[in-house]
């Protein structure tokens, strides 16, 4: 399996975007959590980190950085099918914190096996630079998209904004899949 540094670029540009049209979300989706959650989450999430790291001999190659890859996204997915179906509640909100906290237990995994599976100085520095332009870019439409919807639609209730905008984040996570997909090739 090689990578396609173009389209891992893509990648890399339209999965930071979905971290910066996502990112206000999560403060309304969590509220119903009670504090001491997140501590005992950050507990897991610690000690989950700890235990894939343990295992950095085996999954620093590039099949396995493309299996994760494709479960954290997979996960990703859920999370958002998970808001469309279930709404604002505790369930939600404990099964979505749950799914990312799934994801960031391979964060830093994600990370170290893209540096050695990109090899090459000036792709980690496009990788950044396009990770840094797709958050940015998220960012804006964001904000964007809430000017809209009060603005522009007149909805002005956050939740209802929510709703709306996960079928924006539903069709950008599975363009993110694809290109995910695209990015890998087999030799």
């Amino acid at each position: 399996m090689i990578l396609s540094e173009s389209n891992f670029l893509m990648y890399k540009l339209f999965n930071s975007s979905f971290t910066g049209l996502s990112i206000g979300i999560l403060f309304s989706i969590y509220k119903p959590i009670d504090p001491e959650v997140y501590s005992v989450g950050g507990m897991v999430l610690a000690g989950a980190m700890l235990i894939v790291a343990k295992f950095y001999k085996k999954l620093l190659n590039i099949r396995s950085f493309f299996w994760v890859t494709m479960l954290v996204e997979s996960v990703m997915l859920m999370t958002i099918v998970t808001f469309m179906i279930l709404k604002f509640s505790l369930i939600s909100a404990l099964l979505i914190y749950c799914g990312y906290q799934l994801t960031f237990i391979f964060g830093g995994y994600l990370v170290r096996a893209e540096t050695l599976v990109a090899h090459k100085k000036e792709l980690l520095s496009k990788i950044d630079v396009y990770k840094q332009l797709g958050y940015f870019a998220g960012l804006g439409a964001s904000f964007l998209f809430y000017k809209l919807m009060d603005l522009g639609l007149e909805i002005s209730d956050s939740k209802e904004q929510i709703e709306i905008l996960h079928y924006l984040l539903l069709m950008l996570q599975m363009g993110i899949i694809l290109l995910a997909i695209r990015s890998f090739k087999r030799v």
